[in-house]
């Protein structure tokens, strides 16, 4: 049999199966700018960044410049009015860099300029939006609290309005990117003295309120390079015109995670790529019994499952980036592209690393850093078995969650 020519998987994004061709041009040059900017700027600092828990907050600005912060937005906010699938695809790119770094774009984006833009009011959206975007300001999402992640309706922060309209907010939210360096926190809390999720609403919060507290995530193994918190509010007075007026119970927080998941799925994407060039890579080079461990069928074996799924999860984000660009995708259908492409790439990351041997734990090599990101990316943003749970109720109409 002749031989085959071989994959370049850094030129074409391990496309044996031509995703290439059902982008547009526009989409592929927006894919090559941030990819071109990752291997550049990224790549050669996370290794660092990684093993001294530092941010590289050296290029928000150049983020911000590329337009990626709320990429999909509309311009009239100072943002990039891109397609849903342009913007998965910086997600991805973002990503094969490192998990933190799309952590912090996602966030920014997702879950801080969302809300802004879906439940504030014009004023609120034409003041933030566009110094988000130009990362004049840094956002924060405050949900997740240290008793409540997987069942946010149970939180304990809460609001009152005082007499004259203002509020007062106590509470604390937990495991929140970007906190320390945030200006500002999108913040939920129950209102009044309610205890059920309809009283759930959005608060804009200024971090440099008097009772607004962001406390270092200490001792983390994953996520290194990414700014974690735990956010405390004690008497956190804010104007009555803090609140985004339309929010309106737990389902607004809930659309923000939907649009985060989204990127998710296409980010992780990206950090199996870059595992699964590094696998190719090494295999080629590194020789063993006299030849390179590329050519034993264990390892070819293991190259060809780790390559399909990758392709699967691609073929996924993609048709779920149609969908939402075309107005008619489900949370379902997010669920689904979130557990099935956090899963693959957690295994194409492993795979990475056993393939690679005692070099895989070695920081100039970037599996395991992404092996120990993705397992915090497979639980945040609903875990795995939440997502299993959501993707059983809709299959059955039967509730397992409680």
């Amino acid at each position: 049999m002749p031989a085959l020519p071989s994959v370049d998987l850094k030129a074409h994004a391990a496309d044996l199966f031509n995703i290439d061709a059902a982008l547009t041009e526009e989409e592929r040059a927006i894919r090559d700018t941030i990819r071109q900017f990752v291997d550049e700027k990224l790549i050669p600092v996370m290794g660092d960044c990684y093993v001294e828990g530092r941010f590289p907050d050296e290029l928000i600005p150049e983020l911000a410049e590329l337009g990626v912060l709320g990429a999909n937005l509309p311009e009239e906010y100072g943002c990039a009015g891109l397609s849903s699938v342009a913007y998965g695809l910086i997600m991805q790119e973002l990503e094969r860099g490192d998990s933190g770094i799309r952590s912090f774009a996602s966030v920014q984006g997702a879950l801080v300029m969302y809300p802004i833009f879906a439940f504030g009011s014009e004023e609120q959206k034409r003041h933030y939006l566009p110094k988000l975007a130009k990362a004049e300001y840094i956002g924060c999402f405050g949900l997740t609290e240290p008793d409540f992640g997987s069942n946010p309706s149970g939180m304990i922060t809460r609001a009152r309005q005082q007499a004259d309209g203002s509020w007062i907010l106590n509470g604390a939210k937990m495991w929140i990117t970007n906190g320390s360096k945030a200006h500002v926190a999108v913040v939920w809390a129950k209102t009044g003295d309610s205890t059920d999720d309809s009283s759930i609403r959005g608060f804009i919060v200024p971090t440099d309120t008097p009772g607004f507290q962001a406390r270092d995530q200490k001792g983390k193994l994953s996520l290194r390079a990414s700014d974690t918190s735990e956010l405390v509010l004690s008497d956190v007075h804010l104007p009555a015109d803090a609140i985004l007026p339309h929010s309106n119970g737990l389902k607004s927080p809930l659309m923000c995670l939907t649009q985060a998941r989204y990127g998710i799925s296409w980010g992780v994407l990206g950090a199996a790529m870059a595992c699964l060039e590094e696998a190719v890579s090494y295999s080629k080079s590194r020789v063993m019994f006299d030849k390179p461990i590329g050519g034993f069928q264990i390892q070819q074996v293991r190259l060809a499952d780790m390559f399909t799924e990758l392709v699967k999860g691609q073929l996924v984000s993609l048709h779920l980036g149609r969908l939402k660009d075309a107005g008619n995708f489900t949370p379902v259908q997010v669920s689904l592209a979130k557990r099935n492409n956090c899963d693959i790439a957690t295994n194409i990351a492993r795979e990475t690393r056993r393939l690679l041997g005692a070099n895989g734990i070695l920081a100039e090599y970037s599996a395991m850093r992404h092996m120990a990101n993705l397992e915090s990316v497979y639980t945040y943003e609903g875990t795995h078995d939440v997502h299993s749970l959501i993707l059983g109720q809709a299959l059955t109409g039967l509730s397992a969650f409680k």
